[in-house]
């Protein structure tokens, strides 16, 4: 496991999930996503994941919609642009593999099937191989996602039999907190961390209520932060999320009371090896 004085912050503005009738504040359309991405780079995050909606506000991964968009974020931000490979859980594996195909700095590469609240996120071996081979044909930095333990031993698997990355550096996302995943706590991180691969680097998500102590907790093990609206709507007990930045700001203030202050895209493209 590698550590760092600075702290990358990952923002998850939309996800698949919520939708825009329940939740007003979710940005959904590209002028909505342009404006939260600024506010939040102001913020201190230094890598936005991204999922997309159509017109209608649905989760879509149209491959013209995800050029389009990781084009204005770039135009309009000097973000590292992460791309969501996973989408809704029913998209199909070409069109999550064809994600690719817009070119991101960073995409992500879920390490496992995992129940999903109701739902199953389905990711066989072979899908997860295609996707690991197509991000380094492309130079596309993965983010490998893990939803649960055993998933780290399936990360080993994979850099074992088809080799590291192109950036020839490993970092991970634990996902905490899912219904149908690990929990968000500070036994099941420390457990993580035992498991993860030499050398990788490390953030940590924690979905609802898992939201803060996954947070706090890896500030302390000298990891980095995924936060937003994708992964929690609220700001504090019955006190809803003003929007994403305001997640990347309390983020960005723990950062800096743990000595550890948010990086800036350019050293987040160091850590991360995105290329150019």
């Amino acid at each position: 496991m590698s550590t760092s004085r600075g702290t990358l912050i990952t923002v998850a503005p939309t996800g698949a999930e919520h939708s825009k009738a329940d939740v007003p504040q979710l940005p959904v359309t590209l002028d909505e996503l342009v404006t939260t991405a600024r506010d939040c780079a102001a913020a201190g995050a230094a890598m936005i994941h991204i999922h997309v909606r159509d017109a209608e506000a649905k989760p879509t991964l149209d491959l013209g919609l995800l050029t389009e968009t990781v084009a204005a974020v770039r135009e309009n931000t000097r973000l590292v642009v992460q791309l969501s490979t996973g989408g809704a859980v029913t998209d199909p594996e070409a069109d999550r593999l064809r994600v690719l195909d817009a070119m991101p700095d960073s995409a992500s590469c879920t390490m496992g099937t995992v129940n999903f609240g109701d739902d199953v996120f389905l990711n066989r071996w072979g899908f997860i191989v295609a996707l690991h081979e197509g991000m380094r044909e492309r130079g596309i930095v993965p983010e490998y996602e893990i939803f649960d333990l055993g998933q780290l031993t399936s990360l080993r698997r994979l850099l074992d039999e088809h080799g590291l990355p192109a950036s020839g550096r490993v970092h991970v996302d634990l996902v905490m907190g899912v219904p149908g995943g690990m929990p968000g706590d500070v036994q099941t991180l420390a457990a993580a961390l035992r498991a993860l691969p030499e050398g990788a680097t490390f953030s940590a998500t924690g979905v609802g209520r898992a939201t803060l102590p996954v947070l706090l907790a890896t500030l302390a093990a000298g990891g980095h932060l995924r936060v937003g609206m994708e992964d929690t709507l609220s700001f504090a007990r019955r006190q809803p999320a003003a929007d994403n930045a305001q997640l990347v700001a309390r983020a960005a203030h723990a950062a800096v009371l743990a000595q550890r202050p948010p990086v800036d895209p350019e050293s987040a493209r160091v850590l991360l090896g995105v290329a150019g």
